[in-house]
């Protein structure tokens, strides 16, 4: 091809329309740049989850929960949110709360696991119960290393809920207007605990109990219509104003805040449905992370608890302890019943016997042959 038959061709349409090609290149380009964002927004469109936790706005508790629900969609990459809910602000109470996740009206709550031990009985060895384990590590051994969890996941599946895993909170300890230094002080008294196995323990020492929902304690105990009540630890006691209207807070032996609920322990449970429809990989994501804030959750209350204790002090409260021998008699004590709790459901019975042989392993030592015979008389 000779000179004048290159200028030529270059003589014709797009040469003479450079403009004409540069719009069908930039549409071009503009076409494609959309198809990718497309599939971008289609392959990370995030997923929202409603969570409300039975913490009250403005607590140590509901802070932390707060903070580590806003967390998610950064360490997901943006394909999972938490919207984090305080206490009641969905659902109006703790039935409504577990009938909110199943629905589907929230996709998971944080509670405090005891609460279900009227509609899950085998609930009620999911945290812990008079005189039972009461180190921290004992319950992630037992939920993570001895098969406790996949046992517990299939029980609430059965209730279309999915556990996803024990989230470590604290002691629960007594505050009192009188000294208690025996389990022989409490006979006569009227205190504020749980309801279920807590009170029917506490019943064979005398004491008359009462169940009062946590924003009526303070009450209660202003006007002296009870002697003494249960609740959470230290931090958030001192946050409720105990200090004002007690002047003792009783503790279990060294080393162990309380002999009644030494471990309570909430946990991040949530509808199957949603679980079920989430990526594997993000599953995945949701499990270690609540073992992370399980950590820093357990980890901050204690921090904290120090802090309180010196509070406290200062405010004129003292502290008392039940001996290693109370220990002993109360753990005597709280054997028939735990069996009498056990046998409302084979799902209860399967918990309590994992629980039954790690307490009787000699690595632990808390029961022996011979408990068990003196409680069957």
């Amino acid at each position: 091809m000779n000179i004048n038959e290159n200028n030529d061709e270059r003589s014709g349409s797009d040469a003479k329309s450079p403009r004409r090609s540069f719009l069908k290149k930039l549409a071009a380009g503009a076409a494609l740049a959309g198809a990718l964002t497309l599939a971008a927004g289609q392959a990370h469109a995030a997923t929202t989850w409603k969570l409300q936790s039975v913490w009250d706005a403005g607590t140590v508790g509901y802070d932390l929960f707060e903070e580590w629900c806003n967390s998610i969609e950064e360490k997901s990459g943006g394909e999972l949110i938490f919207k984090p809910y305080p206490a009641k602000a969905v659902a109006a109470d703790n039935n409504a709360l577990f009938d909110a996740v199943r629905n589907g009206v929230l996709q998971g709550m944080n509670p405090f696991t005891l609460y279900w031990s009227g509609k899950i009985p085998a609930s009620v060895f999911l945290s812990s119960y008079p005189a039972g384990p009461d180190q921290p590590h004992q319950w992630d051994t037992m939920f993570y290393s001895m098969g406790m969890l996949e046992k517990t996941r299939e029980i609430y599946k059965k209730y279309g809920l999915f556990y996803v895993g024990p989230i470590q909170h604290d002691a629960n300890i007594i505050h009192s207007k009188k000294p208690v230094n025996s389990l022989a002080d409490l006979k006569g008294m009227k205190i504020r605990v749980p309801g279920g196995m807590v009170a029917e323990v506490f019943q064979q020492f005398g004491v008359s109990t009462v169940s009062l929902p946590g924003s009526d304690i303070f009450p209660a105990l202003e006007k002296g219509t009870i002697d003494a009540a249960d609740y959470v630890g230290p931090a958030v006691n001192y946050e409720l104003g105990f200090s004002q209207v007690t002047d003792y807070i009783l503790f279990g032996p060294p080393g162990v805040m309380s002999i009644y609920q030494p471990v309570d322990l909430m946990d991040l449970t949530v509808n199957l449905r949603a679980w079920n429809a989430l990526d594997p990989k993000l599953q995945q994501l949701v499990e270690d992370e609540v073992r992370n804030y399980s950590q820093k959750h357990y980890l901050t209350i204690q921090e904290r608890n120090i802090e309180a204790m010196e509070k406290f002090k200062a405010d004129g409260d003292k502290v008392s302890r039940l001996s290693q021998a109370d220990l002993q008699e109360f753990r005597r004590a709280a054997i028939p019943i735990w069996y009498n709790w056990a046998n409302k459901s084979e799902d209860a019975k399967e918990i309590f016997d994992m629980q039954l042989k790690y307490m009787m392993n000699d690595t632990v030592g808390y029961i022996t042959e011979a408990d068990l015979e003196a409680a069957k008389k």
